[in-house]
């Protein structure tokens, strides 16, 4: 990932230096910016490949700046927040984030996150190219696309359309339906899909599953995909 471009928003100078160094000797390319105007604009001159974004930064916070850069981009964005309980973690999703790291964090964790959501990113459809699988023609082909209702989700295209309008995704939202899709009217778990769809190979944060399918449901119906209390979501086939 030595041409990987980091786009680092961090307001406390010895955090900001000294996660600009970690992450440079991993071989990633790092802008760090001290503000979020300064970060927008960064953002807009460099396009990044990734956005890591402190939430309690001047000028612009950080949830606004995710916000901001989602109305432009599906570049993934990592937020880091200082609290773990905190509101904060939940409107950095509900603004288009596609996970977070609390503070203080170790550097190593960082970058294992960092790559993890750019693997997901670089390949959509996972590394097992899982969706459709059990859709199959009569010659054991996957189907190219899966009609749930007026939901059609086209997995070799990578696009979703709903009423025949196509629906606009972000590489996460796309994993996460493809999950759904592959196995419809079956309940997964919050800890599969952080598996599946987040690549963590440990316990997570399930809040960024809920928020995620929360975002989802907006764009695909709110009937689509339902809870199971206790248990996690299935899709409505």
């Amino acid at each position: 990932m030595a041409d990987t471009h980091v786009l680092f928003v961090e307001d406390d100078d010895v955090i900001r230096e000294a996660t600009q160094l970690a992450l440079e000797r991993d071989g990633f390319v790092v802008t760090a910016m001290p503000d979020g105007l300064a970060g927008l604009e960064a953002f807009r001159a460099d396009r990044p490949d990734i956005a890591l974004l402190d939430v309690m930064v001047p000028g612009l916070d950080g949830v606004s700046l995710c916000r901001r850069i989602r109305d432009e981009s599906t570049v993934p964005v990592i937020m880091l927040s200082a609290r773990a309980d905190s509101i904060d973690v939940v409107l950095g999703l509900e603004a288009g984030a596609d996970d977070y790291v609390t503070k203080p964090f170790d550097g190593a964790v960082l970058v294992a996150r960092i790559r993890a959501v750019l693997r997901r990113f670089g390949h959509a459809s996972g590394p097992d190219d899982r969706a459709g699988n059990g859709a199959g023609d009569a010659d054991g082909l996957a189907e190219a696309v899966l009609r749930f209702g007026d939901l059609e989700v086209d997995t070799e295209g990578m696009e979703v359309r709903k009423g025949g309008e196509t629906v606009g995704l972000t590489p996460t939202e796309m994993r996460l339906l493809l999950e759904f899709s592959s196995a419809p009217n079956t309940v997964l778990s919050r800890d599969r899909l952080l598996e599946r769809v987040w690549d963590y190979g440990w316990g997570g944060d399930t809040r960024v599953v809920d928020v995620h399918v929360q975002r989802l449901r907006g764009k695909i119906g709110q009937d689509r995909i339902e809870t199971v209390r206790g248990f996690g979501y299935k899709l409505r086939g």
